[in-house]
């Protein structure tokens, strides 16, 4: 006679093993900052924005430090043209004049922000939304005339997310840097979160992408890395490996790696609780980048 076994309990089993698998991790890094570089599909898809909140407060539930960085191109490119104004590129970079990067701030600030705060503080009252002109979080340089006001990070002041995060708030920063006169500028999203991450010497740089994490023949879905340290991605990009998009996070990722940030990520946000994977499995997802050896 076969024994039959309660399906109740077979899950009921699953959920345990999974949640005593995550009891190492959640000790590991219980206290210790994480730098989350938000958007792509995950950001569009109202339930997987839903899930990626539920993972961030699940985080900061647990002990964990998240600061969550978001950008917004599509946004912004859609706000423009309800506006009456068609979005411009040269070389693939956004010319900013003084009427797109208003209207970048009302789409980055004014809107993704708050609906990112909005998200998160659905499962608990910890989300607070800052902008990089808010006590002179991000500090930039003019990147080049004749993409206007678009800007490079020159420093960041993480003065306001430390008192953020001993508050135990979630900070979430929308990408407007200002110059030394208090002009705003429009900046790269994924620079910016690595500038946070190594300013504030997380212990992880977390970056949410479209593609399931770095590869060393792309489009080859056989050559995703699942490992790495930072001197062979610096290898990848010498070499020309690395896709044209995914090379802002990279070099952010380098950057950091190489003043203080221990590890970065690059997952695939489309994978539901990417992060927990990440965060709290044995196997975890996408390509993880191990920082110089102390």
């Amino acid at each position: 006679m076969t024994t039959q076994v309660d399906p109740r309990l077979l899950d009921a089993g699953t959920k345990a093993a999974v949640l005593s698998q995550a009891l190492p991790y959640i000790r590991e890094f219980s206290g210790k900052v994480v730098v989350i570089k938000y958007g792509g599909h995950a950001m569009d898809d109202p339930a997987l924005s839903d899930l990626f909140a539920v993972d961030v407060v699940l985080m900061r539930l647990v002990g964990i430090h998240p600061v969550v960085v978001h950008g917004g191109g599509p946004q912004i490119s859609a706000l423009m043209r309800r506006l009456g104004k068609e979005p411009e590129f040269v070389d693939g970079r956004r010319v900013t004049d003084a009427d797109t990067v208003d209207i970048a701030r009302m789409a980055l600030v004014g809107k993704v922000n708050r609906e990112v705060v909005t998200a998160l503080n659905r499962h608990g009252s910890h989300a607070v939304g800052v902008s990089g002109e808010d006590a002179n979080l991000i500090r930039v340089r003019q990147r080049d005339p004749k993409l206007g006001f678009v800007g490079d990070v020159d420093s960041i002041d993480s003065t306001l997310l430390v008192r953020m995060l001993r508050e135990e708030l979630i900070p979430v920063v929308a990408t407007i840097g200002v110059d030394t006169s208090g002009q705003p500028y429009n900046c790269n999203a994924d620079t910016v979160a690595g500038a946070i991450a190594e300013a504030l010497t997380a212990e992880k740089l977390v970056y949410l992408t479209d593609v399931a994490g770095i590869y060393s023949d792309w489009p080859d879905e056989a050559s995703l890395i699942d490992r790495i340290d930072v001197d062979g991605l610096e290898a990848l990009v010498a070499n020309g490996v690395v896709s044209e998009g995914m090379i802002p996070k990279v070099e952010s990722c380098v950057a950091a790696l190489r003043n203080g940030v221990r590890r970065a990520h690059v997952l695939d946000g489309r994978l539901p609780h990417a992060l927990l994977l990440e965060f709290f499995t044995d196997e975890g997802v996408g390509t993880m980048v191990q920082g110089p050896s102390t």
